[in-house]
């Protein structure tokens, strides 16, 4: 397990029924190419050494025999790989026959999981030939060479680099307490089903539902590998279902009604599911039920360093949805700004609105909630005031769009050039006017936002805050200037993800006002409070001062969401933006595309992100309200509580260390 992820495999090989050789065979072929992609563990249907379907010749001892015979064969097979395998048989235990798990590695049985709940409704009969555990008395057997103890106390499998992982069949997560949820608050962070589901018109969608529902309730990976091609079609047909899910989301599904033996690799995210328990207090609380139940731990044998390539995808952008699920997020988040406005107004009593209007993505997607908002209550949007401010970098471009856009949406005017009180402003500090640092440009900023609060004041006003979570995350705000307002609307919305949200809204506008929307959108990110060049253009342009954000965002939603180190964010952006990104490697067509950067490049944007997320806790130590709208907030009062005055010395250390390594 390396960055913490563990390669596992769903494998569905094409059987015979009752030809136990030829069975283990298709099995061994398998477990041979898993061995050679780097799967850990890898887990086959049920029942799959005999066939499901053997009906009757259950009760063949020579048909047992056989099996045990086959795990035989396995366990000389595997004596000499690192994989461990499930594999599904029939064992005779005493006076019961049990329908079983049979966990191997190295030449090594290590534990054997009898199945709980036995199907005995509509085409299963389960219970004609098997027993189920609940009945089973710890025993000890003699089983393929074997000293093995079998009972119905859950069993957890750890491996040499601490994963654990744990085992049921088919209809254990089926009923309405699965052996699984023990599993897992046992401390399982992987379970693997070995199932013979029969197919019915509906019942696969169902069956992905019930799977990511288990996986994400018990906050595991999910591994699942039902019975397919070569299972007896007397009355049923088995298609073959293999299905990997990492805490409710899929990470390889597999084709179905296959006639050749098929496998699903996955990596899934071991860390990943660990922060999410350590985090989730219902998770953590919820353990105490296992406090006194007996629970055997079973560990694996230890294996050499394998090589690592992650295979699985990376999403550059994190906090985007792919474009089928576009229009209902950004109709969830516009809904719940306009919600929380909503109530904001009517608590405060406030009969305005007041916002400053600049031309940018932020200030248009507030606005545009705040539109949203008044209209859902019924109220005139004159009631809506927008403020332009142009100052010593204010550009014509944002200039027009500012004002042609409040034109268009029927919201009250007001322009207020800064320029003139600046300049006081500076005469009284003394500051040189032709300097353009950090008192220049935030003169400016608080210039505008005192005008705001003071606007407010006299027209019974809420100052509305524009700044997004970006923003919030690298500091890239002015200390009481516009990090400043009465309710912050954007503080939880990245960047990467705003300017596809003022584009939806612009699909819904008319064409004049889409176009605005639009070229918003495509103008360059700016505070605008230097200059611009001599052609009138934007000369300030934020991401050549800080980064990109599409970086910057990837590297804030990986060390927030699930607290990972810069090492394995580095790994992850590597992948995500640069390979990856490079051949267009996408599995779904609805992705935002992301632009390709070099490792140094990746290196040197982290550098800045920690130095300045570090740095400038400060500011959001003190953050006006907003509402939430998605899964990561900087908000002091809900997610992120960190001392202003914490040191980043040993992250910065981590990133210093990746980039010498790039070069």
């Amino acid at each position: 397990m390396k960055y913490g992820f563990i390669k596992v495999a769903a494998a569905v090989p094409t059987i015979k029924v009752a030809d136990c050789q030829q069975n283990v065979v298709e099995i061994e072929s398998l477990i041979a190419q898993a061995e050679g992609k780097g799967v850990e563990i890898i887990v086959f249907p049920e029942l799959c050494i005999t066939g499901y379907t053997c009906q009757d010749l259950f009760r063949q001892q020579f048909l047992l025999d056989a099996a045990e015979n086959g795990v035989m064969q396995l366990l000389d097979f595997t004596r000499h790989l690192n994989i461990i395998s499930i594999v599904g048989l029939p064992v005779v235990a005493g006076d019961l026959l049990l329908n079983c798990a049979v966990v191997m590695q190295k030449g090594k049985i290590l534990g054997i999981v009898p199945k709980t709940y036995l199907p005995n409704y509509n085409e299963f009969y389960e219970k004609r030939w098997f027993a189920s555990s609940q009945v089973l008395r710890p025993t000890t057997l003699h089983f393929a060479g074997s000293v093995i103890r079998v009972s119905s106390d859950p069993q957890l499998f750890r491996t040499c680099d601490g994963a654990v992982f744990g085992v049921e069949l088919c209809e254990d997560v089926w009923a309405p307490a699965p052996p699984s949820n023990n599993l897992a608050l046992a401390g399982a962070e992987l379970i693997f089903n070995l199932s013979a589901s029969t197919e019915q018109a509906g019942k696969h969608a169902y069956l992905k539902s019930l799977v990511a529902q288990q996986s994400a309730r018990t906050i595991t990976g999910y591994v699942y590998s039902s019975a397919g091609y070569g299972e007896s079609t007397q009355d049923v047909v088995f298609g073959g279902t293999a299905l990997i899910y990492e805490n409710g989301t899929p990470l390889a599904i597999g084709k179905r009604f296959a006639i050749e033996s098929t496998m699903q690799v996955a990596e899934v995210d071991v860390e990943r599911l660990r922060g999410e328990r350590r985090n989730n207090t219902t998770f953590t609380n919820a353990q105490r039920v296992m406090i006194r139940e007996e629970v055997d731990f079973i560990d694996m044998e230890m294996t050499l360093p394998r090589e690592f390539t992650l295979d699985r995808y990376v999403d550059p952008h994190p906090f985007v949805p792919n474009t089928q699920h576009m229009k209902k997020a950004c109709d969830e988040i516009m809904n719940i700004q306009m919600m929380g406005l909503q109530q904001r107004l009517r608590h405060t009593g406030c009969k305005t609105v007041i916002i400053g209007v600049s031309g940018g993505l932020d200030s248009t997607m507030a606005l545009l909630a705040c539109v949203k908002a008044f209209d859902e209550l019924g109220r005139n949007r004159k009631d809506i005031i927008g403020v332009t401010m142009p100052g010593f970098g204010t550009t014509g471009r944002t200039y027009n769009n500012a004002t042609t856009l409040m034109s268009q949406l029927g919201i009250t005017t007001r322009e207020i050039d800064i320029t003139k009180s600046v300049t006081q402003h500076f005469e009284d500090i003394g500051q040189d006017a032709n300097v353009h640092d950090a008192t220049y440009e935030n003169a400016q900023a608080r210039e505008r936002t005192q005008i705001l609060m003071d606007l407010a004041n006299k027209m019974n006003g809420l100052v509305i805050g524009t700044g997004d979570l970006s923003e919030l995350a690298l500091g890239w705000t002015t200390y009481n200037g516009d990090h400043m307002s009465m309710y912050s609307l954007n503080s939880s919305v990245p960047k990467t993800l705003m300017q596809h949200l003022v584009s939806y809204v612009a699909e819904t506008m008319d064409e004049k006002t889409a176009r605005t929307l639009r070229d918003i959108v495509e103008t360059p990110i700016s505070p605008e409070l230097t200059p611009a060049d001599n052609e009138g253009n934007i000369k300030q342009k934020t991401e050549n001062i800080v980064g990109p954000y599409e970086l910057h965002d990837f590297f804030l939603f990986y060390f927030l969401r699930y607290g990972f180190g810069p090492r394995k964010i580095y790994m992850l952006a590597c992948k995500a933006f640069g390979n990856q990104a490079a051949t267009k490697d996408q599995p779904d067509a609805g992705r935002v595309l992301a632009t390709h950067y070099d490792e140094e490049t990746i290196a040197h944007w982290m550098q800045v992100f920690f130095r300045r997320f570090f740095s400038q806790q400060f500011k959001r130590s003190c953050l006006p309200d907003g509402p939430k709208v998605g899964s990561v907030s900087l908000s002091p009062r809900g997610d992120w509580r960190m001392p202003s005055d914490a040191v980043s010395t040993m992250w910065l250390r981590e990133v210093e260390n990746l980039g010498k390594n790039t070069k």
